[in-house]
């Protein structure tokens, strides 16, 4: 892994932590650093970054906070 390479993956340390997960990584970066956006999509993806997974995530809470309502209706009844 080339230098320039290196001291970017020291400056972002959460995808320095992707590649040890996903030790393939490093021989794509080797042969061919210009991967390095693809490694960064990865990344969102494995720590669930992404735009779709953020609103599946807070699709998932409104409907927990609703159950919790009807719950507390049931409850108070």
């Amino acid at each position: 892994m080339n230098k320039e390479l290196s001291h970017f993956l020291e400056s972002r340390p959460d995808l320095k932590n992707f590649i040890r997960y996903n030790p393939i990584w490093y021989r794509y970066l080797t042969r061919d650093p210009s991967r390095i956006s693809e490694i960064e999509q990865e990344a969102k993806r494995f720590y669930g970054k992404t735009l779709s997974q953020k609103l599946e995530k807070v699709n998932q809470n409104v409907q927990m906070v609703g159950m919790l309502l009807q719950f507390a209706e049931m409850m108070k009844d």
